[in-house]
Parts: C-alpha cells; sequence; structure tokens
C-alpha cells in the first residue's frame, strides 16, 4: 500500500465528468486539448530529455490532434527504463478528469512508475467517450461510423510514448474507470501482447470473441450500490451479465481454476481470487460493499456527484493495489 495505509488520498477534485454526461471544471480555464498542442516529446528515448510532472502531449491519430496528459514521477531520470499504465476515463469524461477523480499520480510518485491519460475520439457533452468495438455507447446509442478505431490508437499513444520516454515495453499495463474500464477490458483482448496486466474500476467485461490467446492477468473493483452499471448486470444495453460473470469469464479465458478462493482483506471487502491460470496470470476481483459507482478511496466527491454515481467508500485504496498487482504481472519473456 503507497504510505501503507488503505484509505482516501488528499486533494481537491478539479475536474470530474459525470456519467451522465456533464462536467464539473474549474482548474486553470483552459482545455487539456488546447494545453497539449505545446509540448512534443523528445526525438528518442532515454535521452534525458524529459522531467518531472505533468507533461502535455498531442497525438495526432487518423488527423485528428489528441490530448493524452502524462505524469512524469519524482525521480525519473529519462535513463532507465520505467513502467508505464495506460489510465482511461470514463464516458463523457476527459484526460485531464481522470487525473484528478483517480488520484493515481499520487501512487507514481511513490512507486516510481509512468502514467498516461488518453483522451477518448468520440465527443460526448463537454467531454469524450471511447469507441469499445461492436458495444454501444452509454445511452443505447451505436458509435458514429466514423468515430476512430481506439484500440489502434492506445496502441499509437503506447508506441509514441515509447519511442520519445524510457519506458520498459515488458511492464506496459492499462486500468481505466467505467467506459474507460470496458475500453482497458478490450485492451487486455486486443493488445495481449503489449499490455502486461489490466485493472478495470467498475466495468469489468469479457469482450466476445476475445481474440487474444494469452492469459493476461485482471484485477478489478466494482461496488455492490453501483447505480450506473449494476453489480449484478441487467443494466443498458452494454451491461448484461453481472461483474462476478465477467471475472469467471476472465478466469476461463486465462485457464484459471474453476472454484475461486474468498478472502476479507478489509471490512466491507471481499476479494475473489482465481488461481492456477495459465502463463502464471491471475484473476482478482475485489468486491467493495455499499460502494456506488466510484473509484475506490479517490479523492472525496461532492454530495451532488455522489447522489448520481452513489456512496464514495474508502475500504480500500485501488491505485495502491493496482499498482502492487502490476508489479508482479509483467509480460512474460520468451
Amino acid at each position: 500500500m503507497r504510505g501503507g495505509r488503505l484509505g482516501p488520498r488528499t486533494g481537491a477534485v478539479c475536474a470530474l465528468a459525470l456519467v451522465t454526461g456533464s462536467l464539473l471544471s474549474g482548474c486553470s480555464g483552459s482545455s487539456a486539448g488546447a494545453a497539449a498542442q505545446a509540448t512534443n516529446l523528445p526525438a528518442r528515448a532515454c535521452s534525458g530529455g524529459v522531467s518531472t510532472g505533468d507533461l502535455a502531449v498531442s497525438i495526432v491519430f487518423d488527423g485528428v490532434s489528441r490530448p493524452v496528459v502524462v505524469h512524469v514521477p519524482n525521480g525519473y531520470t529519462d535513463r532507465t527504463p520505467e513502467p508505464l499504465v495506460l489510465n482511461l476515463h470514463g464516458s463523457g469524461s476527459t484526460a485531464a478528469a481522470q487525473e484528478a477523480f483517480s488520484g493515481m499520480d499520487s501512487a507514481s510518485d511513490s512507486d516510481g512508475f509512468i502514467v498516461a491519460y488518453p483522451q477518448g475520439g468520440i465527443t460526448s457533452g463537454s467531454g469524450y467517450d471511447w469507441n469499445v468495438p461492436g458495444e454501444p455507447l452509454l445511452g443505447g446509442a451505436a458509435a458514429p461510423a466514423n468515430a476512430p478505431n481506439d484500440v489502434a490508437f492506445l496502441a499509437d499513444v503506447i508506441q509514441r510514448l515509447e519511442a520519445g520516454m524510457c519506458i520498459d515495453p515488458n511492464r506496459v499495463f492499462s486500468t481505466g474507470f467505467s467506459g474507460g474500464a470496458r475500453m482497458t477490458s478490450q485492451l487486455g483482448c486486443d493488445l495481449p501482447g503489449t499490455i502486461a496486466a489490466i485493472a478495470p474500476v467498475s466495468g469489468l467485461r469479457l469482450p466476445a470473441p476475445c481474440a487474444g490467446t494469452r492469459s493476461v492477468p485482471v484485477i478489478s473493483f466494482h461496488g455492490t450500490a453501483d447505480p450506473i452499471d449494476p453489480y449484478s448486470g441487467n443494466g443498458q444495453a452494454y451491461w448484461t451479465y453481472s461483474v462476478p460473470v465477467a471475472a469467471q469469464r476472465w478466469a476461463a479465458h486465462d485457464g484459471c481454476a474453476a472454484t475461486p478462493d474468498q478472502t476479507t482483506p478489509a471490512p466491507k471487502v471481499t476479494l475473489t481470487k482465481y488461481a492456477g491460470c495459465q502463463d502464471a496470470a491471475a484473476v482478482e476481483l475485489y468486491t467493495i460493499t455499499g460502494e456506488g459507482h466510484e473509484w475506490p478511496g479517490g479523492p472525496t466527491l461532492p454530495t451532488a456527484d455522489t447522489s448520481v454515481l452513489g456512496a464514495q467508500s474508502n475500504a480500500i485504496d485501488a491505485d495502491s493495489t493496482i499498482w502492487q498487482f502490476f508489479e508482479a504481472h509483467p509480460l512474460p519473456v520468451s
């Protein structure tokens, strides 16, 4: 655990996109997209040209410039390859909002990994959605016919960052919230040779079909009182089966033992863990009793937000727990 604790991270939320599509903003007055135009990556990796702190990167994909907020941890020298974590925002949100909402920069600084916050390409109110292949958007509408291929975009983000920063290609991971969690689930199937392990938060799915043949390690978190993506399933068109079924399907895909072990690592937290998986993988589901559609242990939200998303929980710190899992599951070296 970061700092040896379970519980909330400090710091105000500067911008948070609700899954209803509204956007609360108010940090600098400038958009992440505008700031991203000003900064480029060095021409070659491990050149010593990247400083610590937030780096606003603009990546042109299919002729469209899209922002990626990159947090470079304290102590990074740009000389030694370090891990990279993609952190994907929820539906109707932004890269900058996800950086604030998840609070992952603190774990990045403590544990020494780079965290990148890319931005979806489908305009949704004041924010953006991800184009999850074959799946409808929040509300049931299909993705626009001209929507970008976001699996290809995120693969390109990884390649561009590896080309200009000092990143260990065997330690590239993905996490995300809600729509970003479903997109992260997709990456586990479509980029198994690039993404070492995944951590969907409030949005675990097993895409069908799942073309990947490698057993991908999976850690996920979900609240039993989630009103947006219900724990028991039977939600929107993209949300039919339950979260435990999603974990079970990933376990079957990864060749794990059919029967999981269950423990209680903290009050109101149940860990369902599938062991015996192929390729030293693992599938872990943290169920948080009474939590809504949230990032466990995340920065405190105003009542106006929790009245829509449901109650928050500080029973477990998702960021430090995710990193411990990622650190234990690098990409196998052939």
